[in-house]
């Protein structure tokens, strides 16, 4: 058995610490990386939606130094993807094509229907269907024909699974935008269609389907991480979405999508965070952290810790070491 902190046999560290973004929707500024360095994350997973199609942003996140994997969600090809946003579109798209400066800007940072080896970490990250909207409906069929070649969700299966094989560790982390279906049919689900009307599993189920084969290679899958379904809900307010699932393989699915992640106060400006610990190459807890300006925690729910029931705590102005 390795000491703490030492690698394993597999070339992991015994722990890691990932810092998983949900949706951005136009908050990111320099202080989120100075905030995840304070944090020490390993890791960062950005499961996307950082804007209507906001070049900008990807910009300054493409050149955040610390390691990361990216997947691009709806939003970021929100006036590209459909007729109603292409009758929307602000720009002239004959003149320039933002998905593809986004995408050109995360070169191979961006996972989505790829992987990223991270070979100091002894994992890697692969990626789902990008620019997902979620649900059982195979959308956008022209959009995914001309940028992908795929036509439909068992195509787009078999390009997660290739990625998932051709990955360098059996140690497999995967992002999508949109969760995978499976996690539950009730709209308070990490999943589940919050939206008249109410109810229904809104998982991707190339997502899904990809995954059950990934495990079949002999590939280990730890952690799933996703956003796209806010944990506020549209149909109450009196609770908020399950984010976390854990499936009896010991897979733990995580959605990160707290909006909005930057929120003011009159005397101080929080930012989230979801963090997930590694040991040993399974999950042993994840939570959400909320940061203040001065880059101390400022409260701490933990959503699941290995070997014990899921828990909420709150830590005060924590300091961060």
């Amino acid at each position: 058995m390795t000491e703490e902190g030492q690698g394993s046999a597999s070339g992991m560290p015994e722990t890691l610490t990932i810092a998983v973004v949900g949706d951005v929707h136009d908050q990111w500024d320099a202080q989120d990386e100075r905030a995840l360095r304070r944090l020490g994350v390993d890791l960062v997973l950005l499961v996307g939606d950082f804007g209507n199609e906001a070049v900008g942003i990807v910009r300054a996140i493409a050149a955040m130094s610390i390691p990361k994997a990216v997947i691009l969600g709806n939003h970021d090809a929100w006036y590209t993807a459909t007729d109603w946003g292409r009758s929307k579109c602000p720009y002239d798209p004959k003149v320039e094509d933002r998905v593809q400066q986004q995408l050109d800007l995360l070169g191979e940072t961006h996972v989505g229907y790829g992987y990223l080896d991270f070979p100091g970490l002894g994992l890697s990250v692969v990626g789902g269907r990008p620019f997902s909207w979620g649900g059982s409906q195979w959308k956008n069929e022209d959009f995914y024909a001309s940028r992908y070649g795929v036509r439909s969700f068992q195509e787009s299966t078999e390009r997660i699974v290739a990625a998932a094989q051709a990955a360098a560790h059996d140690t497999i982390l995967f992002i999508g935008h949109c969760g995978p279906l499976g996690l539950g049919s009730a709209p308070e689900d990490p999943c589940g269609k919050d939206w008249k009307p109410i109810g229904g599993d809104h998982g991707d189920p190339d997502l899904a389907a990809a995954i059950a084969h990934t495990r079949t290679l002999g590939k280990s899958v730890p952690l799933v991480a996703f956003g796209h379904m806010h944990h506020s809900l549209r149909h109450t307010k009196t609770q908020l979405r399950r984010p976390l699932h854990v499936d009896p393989a010991g897979t733990v699915y995580l959605n990160a999508a707290c909006v909005p992640r930057i929120v003011s106060t009159e005397e101080d400006c929080l930012r989230n965070f979801s963090l997930v610990t590694l040991r040993r190459g399974e999950v042993f807890q994840t939570s959400l952290v909320w940061l203040n300006q001065d880059c101390a925690i400022h409260s701490k729910q933990v959503f699941y810790q290995q070997n014990a029931p899921a828990i909420e705590e709150r830590e005060e102005s924590e300091a961060i070491a």
